[in-house]
């Protein structure tokens, strides 16, 4: 399996620093961030809003893949992901991913429906990522 990458670049302190963030297929590239877009109202990029978009990404297509697999004729799989971060005595912290789906699927009754949505919740590699128990780390200085 191909391993993908993404990098970013933070220059200046915390509040008045902004960075850059690049995925490998160039469908980010150089793409703002900033302590306003995290943490207020900015319109560039945060990583709560990117981890969104991922998750929502791959739920969408374990979902889908779940239901073809079952039989289920899959039109459309729509989610949108709410990250919620907050302030809290340790530090910023993600709280809370609210996932809203909606599925068009053909010959499917809701309680079918619910139960490989609820399976997916968990089962997509996004949702065991941010649950992952390895996270390797490679720091150099310059």
């Amino acid at each position: 399996m191909p391993v993908r990458k993404a990098n970013a670049v933070w220059r200046g302190n915390l509040k008045e620093g902004s960075g850059n963030i690049s995925t490998e297929s160039g469908v980010l590239k150089n793409t703002t961030y900033n302590f306003v877009s995290r943490f207020e109202t900015g319109n560039e990029t945060n990583p709560e809003e990117l981890l969104g978009a991922a998750h929502a990404a791959c739920y969408s297509m374990a979902l889908s893949g779940a239901l073809s697999g079952a039989g289920f004729k899959v039109n459309s799989i729509f989610t949108e992901d709410k990250v919620l971060i907050e302030k809290l005595e340790s530090g910023f912290t993600i709280t809370k991913i609210e996932v809203n789906t909606t599925g068009d699927v053909e010959g499917i009754d809701n309680a079918t429906f619910q139960k490989y949505a609820t399976e997916t919740k968990t089962g997509c590699p996004v949702s065991k990522a941010l649950n992952v128990k390895e996270v390797v780390l490679i720091a150099k200085l310059k």
